[in-house]
């Protein structure tokens, strides 16, 4: 366990640099977006899918967005020959997040195999077991979200909707404008 974790913040370092010491807008959005799912595939790893899912759609978002940007900048294509040793470094980090993925995901346990048979003293034994008499809720689901986890359920709720409304207003086709303004051609 310890040295995927190890392979992964090496990894994420060498994204953040790269993303630091770069020249090229689009190669600095996408190592700024490998250091986020790098973290995403750590939470899976640690077994905190719950907390993988509010930073896969920001991450989401934030590509499409920061990608937009880069387009609506001016960026130009490059179209020819490009030197061997960047396909074989990004066939590298591809070939090393797949290995990592599949490592993964098979560390996760069987689907339907619950956490409370696994683990004896899991918090899930707790919600079970006293729910319906700390919280008067007969719903146990209800009960976590709404009485034990209320400030996580209100922040992640709070994170998804920033995000959304954010990436809507930002990728919408056409701006609200004055009737005087001339039409501005979309990128």
């Amino acid at each position: 366990m310890l040295e995927l974790t190890g392979v992964l913040l090496l990894f994420m370092v060498m994204a953040a640099i790269i993303a630091i010491e770069t020249k090229d807008l689009l190669g600095a959005v996408i190592s700024v977006t490998a250091v986020g799912f790098g973290s995403i595939i750590a939470f899976f790893y640690l077994r905190a899918p719950d907390v993988a899912i509010v930073p896969i759609v920001v991450e989401v978002v934030v590509l499409v967005i920061l990608i937009r940007a880069t387009l609506r900048a001016g960026l130009k294509t490059f179209i020819g020959n490009r030197p061997f040793f960047g396909y074989l470094v990004t066939v590298a980090l591809l070939v090393v997040i797949f290995l990592a993925g599949i490592r993964v995901f098979g560390g996760l346990p069987a689907f339907g195999d619950p956490v409370v048979a696994r683990i004896p003293d899991a918090p899930a034994r707790a919600y079970i077991e006293s729910g319906l008499e700390d919280t008067g809720a007969t719903n146990v689901v209800t009960a976590v979200l709404l009485d034990y986890r209320a400030y996580d359920t209100l922040g992640e709720a709070t994170v998804l909707f920033t995000s959304i409304v954010g990436a809507v207003a930002i990728l919408r086709r056409k701006a609200r404008k004055k009737p005087s303004d001339p039409e501005a051609d979309e990128w």
